[in-house]
């Protein structure tokens, strides 16, 4: 259906993202710096860790997003999930948050692992109901707007959460339990809300046989791209996310609070930028808007590898963030309503509403692309001399650099040559919107 969702539907569906958000950046940005100071381990140590703990996790999206697509619909093909999803949550994100002061391999593994699960289980079924909400063109680009902003507020809370009481309390430990705190609060509320608010659209489960479900995965050509891209784009985006608290302290000399400081500019950057670059592309095609994003973004990010630590590298790094960050709403909106658009290209061929398997294969690519760059990017440092909150050497240093802020331009300009003549544009979906018309008609 091209319903125009009101508000009283989109904000508590919206809102969810803000406590999922909340956690996704500190398990990122926050927690791998924090274990590899730990007694026993180190930042080689660790990488190979979350590298193991995201396999486990790039497996489990394309089985909870199948299940979901074959669940009996009386209570609903997604919703059941994010119920289960959010008691796991709760529970790993306090272990993984609140370790003590001596936390074990073994220990950030198992937590890791389950709490990976518990946001497969509410993540993938609520992206999943944001594709099914609207079968419209630019309303499903509006939806998802709105859960990528709340995302950047969630991720606007997990910056200034541990950076106020971190300070007040005097330790990063004080911080990340300060997340952990929230997230027991806002998660249960926002997961209460979305439940009320939010009617699962209506769709029988999926029947379609695995033999018939293969050969429609292989015909699609535009999920074969857009898998590539995402698989690409998912370790371009990954890479800075991962060393960002090791370049801004390491490269530029920064603090944990000036770091702060940093991330809040980009992501308020991101708030502002969205609805300008939505307005700037209102008649594009979704792939051209996204390829003009990342083309921006890359122009700005590839500075970073010049900044030393200096008062102008403080200034250029804050025009960076600003700049880089005002494209981060439309990256992740932008390609996340094209993967919708290309499930109907799934629909129009002969199956039946696969959603959950379409995000789940999505999700799997994303992550798996997250956990090589991680897998790669903190062995390669460890075995340049990089050590976590020790001096390093100038090999060391521009290792870090190249692997922040030159490897993930080239892979985006690699990204934009792949989806550059995407062959899903307005017209074709409109195409299949017409003959899904005739088929259920």
């Amino acid at each position: 259906m091209s319903t125009r969702y009101p508000l009283s539907r989109l904000a508590p569906y919206g809102g969810l993202g803000l406590p999922l958000a909340a956690l996704g950046l500190p398990l990122t940005v926050f927690l791998p710096p924090f274990y590899s100071q730990m007694p026993g381990l180190n930042t080689g140590i660790v990488g190979i860790l979350i590298f193991a703990a995201r396999l486990f996790d790039v497996i489990t999206d394309p089985l909870i997003g199948t299940m979901s697509d074959r669940t009996p619909a009386r209570f609903g093909r997604r919703r059941p999930y994010i119920a289960v999803g959010t008691p796991i949550l709760m529970l790993a994100a306090w272990f993984l948050f609140v370790p003590g002061e001596r936390a074990s391999a073994a220990y950030l593994l198992i937590w890791s692992m389950t709490a990976y699960l518990g946001w497969t289980l509410i993540y993938l079924p609520y992206t999943t109901m944001g594709a099914e909400l609207s079968s419209d063109y630019d309303e499903r680009t509006r939806i998802t707007a709105w859960r990528e902003g709340f995302f950047v507020l969630g991720t606007m809370a997990a910056i200034v959460l541990p950076a106020g009481v971190g300070k007040l309390a005097g330790g990063q430990a004080a911080g990340l339990e300060a997340i952990a705190m929230f997230l027991l609060v806002a998660l249960p509320v926002a997961v209460g809300l979305f439940l009320w608010r939010v009617p699962e659209p209506g769709g029988a489960p999926s029947h379609v046989p695995w033999a018939d479900s293969v050969r429609l995965l292989a015909a699609n050509q535009p999920f074969r791209r857009l898998v590539t891209a995402y698989l690409l784009n998912g370790a371009a985006n990954g890479l800075p996310a991962a060393l960002f608290l090791f370049f801004v302290q390491s490269v530029l000399g920064a603090s944990q609070a000036t770091a702060g400081i940093f991330l809040a500019i980009y992501f308020l950057s991101a708030v502002a930028g969205l609805p300008v670059w939505f307005r700037i592309g209102r008649r594009w095609s979704k792939h051209r808007l996204w390829c003009a994003s990342m083309a921006f973004v890359a122009g700005v990010f590839v500075f970073t590898i010049t900044l030393s630590d200096n008062t102008y590298s403080y200034a250029a790094y804050t025009l960076i963030c600003i700049l880089g960050g005002s494209c981060l709403g439309v990256d992740q909106a932008a390609a996340a309503s094209i993967q919708a658009d290309v499930v109907d290209e799934d629909t129009a061929a002969g199956g039946d509403g696969r959603a959950g398997l379409y995000f789940g294969l999505w999700g799997m690519a994303t992550k798996l692309a997250f956990a090589v760059a991680l897998g790669i990017a903190y062995p390669v440092l460890w075995l340049a001399g990089f050590d976590a909150g020790q001096p390093n050497d100038a090999t060391a240093l521009w290792t870090l650099a190249a692997l922040y802020g030159l490897l993930p331009v080239v892979i985006k300009i690699g990204v934009i040559i792949l989806m550059w003549d995407f062959p899903l544009d307005r017209s074709r979906h409109a195409e299949l919107q017409r003959t899904i018309g005739r088929r259920n008609g």
